[in-house]
Formats: structure tokens, sequence, C-alpha cells
């Protein structure tokens, strides 16, 4: 079992909230995680079982009965025992009572999030981060908001060896297939696995036929901004049907959404959200992007490589206990900034992302047009490309190699 980071953060809030839930996408080790935190002190029952299932949706309440504290996993798969574990901890408020884990964001749903408002708090978990699968204690964040790097080292991870880490994704059953081919098969029957079983707990909507095609869609916008009309008109849909999909599908942890950074010094052009898949290598396969291809086929590597690095910056954030918002940057003219991020003090990174190994300083024209929006917020731009060493290019802007995402800084 790979060391999961979030475990400090779900160990906090069972010290101190009534329930706590572990939230993230199917098979990102939510389960594991669960069964290890719960050893023999928590009975550990699992919703995907059809009779547990059965006797927590007929009764809810009788359920729960004589249970001092519990594990539940995928709990959205019986949205009425919330409301009873809602008058459980309203009885018996001591805190760490009820660990649940579920495959879908809880608070999307109305009902869920105005039952255990107050009482539940929410720890996402994602796909394993490359820390997590090195073992390392990388403090990327924490250097970049505070604009302390060290320039030099080697990166190792370069050329073919870093395509391949990010083709391979971060799911831990998707790893434990050592051939590409393998685990792309697991990618494929993973997205329609989910699509036919899981769809149908959290909404109810009538053209679940449709959703492969919109999935593979997304694919092939993946890393772009969402134009919802051009979507729906491709599905036969209108832009409000292929708008509510596609929240279905974020909700689901399979994607996400980032709104647009802006400020009253910079007149925001477009109000689009810019979507990107949580696991690069899952975005990979559905776009049918292998090494070979990624040889010749650089705008679609440079969507995967974009689509790594949010998905391992979501990560790092995610351990954190202190908030990162996630935005991109249009600029008024043709300037982008592909991820800015934002930390509970205001503080905002601008990240530029490569798939090639030089840098230079016209790569960081958008950072720089952020920084003068920004103005005193601006922390620091760093451009992530397949180079070998960090390197300063200007004041609080930095050129490093996409493998400080995982290394300690100040590592060689």
């Amino acid at each position: 079992m790979y060391p999961r980071y979030a475990t400090a953060r779900i160990d906090a809030a069972l010290a101190d909230t009534r329930v706590v839930y572990i939230g993230g996408p199917r098979q990102s080790g939510k389960t594991t995680l669960a069964r290890a935190l719960s050893g023999t002190t928590r009975p550990f029952f699992t919703l995907d079982d059809e009779a547990t299932r059965q006797a927590a949706r007929g009764d809810p309440t009788g359920f729960l009965h004589g249970l001092d504290r519990a594990a539940i996993d995928e709990v959205q798969r019986a949205p009425e025992l919330l409301l009873a574990i809602k008058r459980s901890v309203d009885l018996d408020p001591r805190p760490g009572r009820f660990l649940l884990t579920g495959s879908a964001d809880l608070m999307t749903l109305p009902a869920v999030a105005d039952s255990l408002a107050g009482r539940m708090e929410v720890v996402p978990l994602f796909p394993l981060a490359q820390a997590e699968l090195e073992g390392t204690r990388p403090g990327f964040l924490e250097a970049a908001f505070a604009a302390q790097f060290r320039a030099g080292g080697t990166a190792v991870t370069r050329g073919d060896s870093l395509t391949t880490r990010i083709l391979g994704g971060g799911y831990p059953e998707a790893l434990n297939r050592p051939a590409p081919e393998r685990r792309r098969r697991w990618h494929r029957e993973y997205v329609q696995a989910i699509l036919l079983r899981d769809v149908a707990d959290i909404a109810p909507l009538h053209r679940l036929s449709d959703l492969p095609r919109l999935v593979e869609r997304l694919a092939l916008a993946n890393g772009q901004l969402v134009n919802f009309a051009a979507l729906g008109a491709d599905l036969a849909m209108d832009r409000k049907t292929a708008q509510r999909y596609v929240d279905v599908l974020a909700s689901m942890y399979l994607v996400e959404l980032l709104p647009p950074w802006h400020t009253n010094a910079l007149s925001r052009l477009t109000k689009s959200p810019k979507l990107h898949f949580t696991d690069a290598g899952l975005a990979a396969t559905l776009a049918g992007l292998t090494l070979e291809r990624s040889h010749r086929e650089r705008t679609a590597l440079g969507a995967v490589f974009e689509t790594f690095v949010f998905a391992e910056l979501r990560k790092l954030a995610s351990f954190r206990e202190s908030p990162v918002v996630f935005h991109h940057f249009r600029g008024r003219e043709t300037e982008e900034v592909d991820l800015v991020l934002e930390d509970a003090e205001g503080r905002l990174v601008g990240v530029e992302v490569k798939a090639s190994a030089t840098a230079t300083a016209a790569d960081f024209r958008g950072l720089r047009i952020l920084a003068q929006a920004a103005g005193p917020r601006f922390a620091a731009g760093i451009l992530l490309h397949d180079g070998e060493q960090v390197l300063p290019f200007g004041e609080r802007l930095w050129a490093m190699p996409f493998e400080r995402l995982w290394t300690a800084v100040g590592d060689p």
C-alpha cells in the first residue's frame, strides 16, 4: 500500500468532527484507506454490496441502530442513510462517529449538503500523486507561494521517461499493469463501468446512452475552454442539457471545470471555464494518445501535460489544511496562463506548462501580464517544462523541470 498523504487530514478531522467524508473518483484508493483507518475498532460496511445497500435504503434508522461509530463505503448509493446519520450525530455529537467514502461530490446534492452542513468535513482523495508513488514529501506549493526556489539541479525524469510516467496516470489498479496497452484497456473499461453503474446514483439523466460520446468529446477538448453550446450541438442537445451532463461528470470527479481568474484592473474577456480530466492517463487513453503518437502529435501531448500538472497540483493542494483555489487566466489579447492558484491569504501563483525542453523569455509573456494585473498579490510565475534545471527568468519568475512537482524543493 502506497502512503496516502491525505491520512493526516483525515485523522485530524476524525478528532474534532462528527462525520468525515473521503470523496474521490472510483478506484482512487478510498476503500483501502478507509479500511486501514478503521482497523478493528470501527465496523466497516460497503454499499456496493447489494444486501447491505438494500438494508441501508429500506430502513436507514434501523441500519444505524446500536452503532457507536462506523465506516460506510460508497455512501452515495444510499442517500436515504444521510438523514439518519444527521439524526444520530445530533443525538450523540462526539467527533469521529462516522467515516464515509463516496465517488460523488455530496456537496453538489442539495439535500445532502443541507442535512450534514456543519457536521461533516470533506477530504478529497484523488488517484496517486507522483510524490506518493515515489515516497517523497515535496514542498512545491509552499515554495511557490513564498517564491523561494533554488536555482540549479538536474532533472532525472525527462523525455520519453517523463511522457511514459504521465500516460500511466495515477489509478493504483492501472499502475499495477506494467504494459501500456493493458493500462489503456483498464482506463477504457473503467470509464464504461462508472457510466453504466454510477451515474444513476447521482442524477436522473434521460440520455444515458449519450454519455460515452460526451466523454469522448470532452477528451478531445481536454485542457481547453468549454463551449457548452457547441458541445451540445455535437450531441443534439441544448446548451443547458450539455452543461448539466458535464456537471454530473464533474460531481463524479471524472472532470473538473476551472473558472477564469479576473480582477477589476483587467477586464475579463471570457466567462468560459476550462476543462481538465482529473487523471492525465485517463485523458490520454480517451484521446487515443500513446507514446508513439506523442512524438507526432505535440498539441495533444501538450494538453495531456497540462492536465498532468493540474492533477498533481490538485493532489498536493488536497494534502494541505489551508485551501488552494484553481483558475485559468486570459488577458486582453492572446495572453493566457494555464493555471492560477490562489491561497487563503489571497496570494497568486501562475503556472504555465510547456511540453518541450526549451524555455525562453517569450514563454513568460502571460505570466508577466498576470503579475501586472495581480499586483502585490502575485507571488510567483512558474514555467514547468521538460528541462534539466531550475532557472530564474526575472523577478519572481522561474522555469523548472516537471520533476519538481514530486521532489523535495532544494534537492539536486
